[in-house]
């Protein structure tokens, strides 16, 4: 198996931190190029619940800029242990966005973390993760964040 291009999408929180060990330590395994993706969130489908104070182009540019500050960070991080690191903040859909974003670099594998929603948050939410791992046309590789263990019902 070749691997020469791993997504790793992020949220930057700590399920996609522990998922991002896997991508670094990967991306050195295979000698990878390593595309970190975060995907703003398109606001049009939460309308609803942006309080009327806050105008949606305020929004979108504290996101985006919350965004460019963690994406920094992060791809720092990664460039001090993998040679090739190319950092993406697009705005979508999530899912879709990093199914895109797999095919137009050519990704052989996908690195996603996972948050473990279940009842009604996984019903009203649904699951980014589940999402990519149904449409993606390459392997995906889901990470869960340890102590998050499954509880069953």
């Amino acid at each position: 198996m070749q691997i020469k291009t791993i997504l790793f999408p992020t949220d930057f929180s700590q399920g996609a931190r522990a998922a991002m060990d896997y991508a670094l330590s990967l991306s050195l395994d295979y000698q990878a190029k390593l595309v970190l993706l975060y995907v703003i969130q398109d606001i049009s489908i939460a309308e609803w619940y942006i309080p009327s104070s806050i105008s949606a182009a305020d929004l979108v540019e504290d996101m985006q800029k919350s965004a460019t500050t963690e994406m920094e960070k992060w791809g720092a991080e990664a460039a001090l242990k993998v040679k090739d690191v190319e950092k993406i903040i697009v705005r979508g859909v999530p899912f879709v966005e990093i199914i895109r974003t797999a095919k137009e670099k050519n990704a052989d594998l996908i690195v996603i973390g996972t948050h473990g929603r279940t009842g009604i948050d996984h019903m009203l939410f649904g699951s980014t993760a589940e999402k990519v791992v149904r449409k993606s046309t390459c392997p995906v590789l889901t990470v869960r964040m340890a102590g998050k263990e499954f509880k069953m019902p």
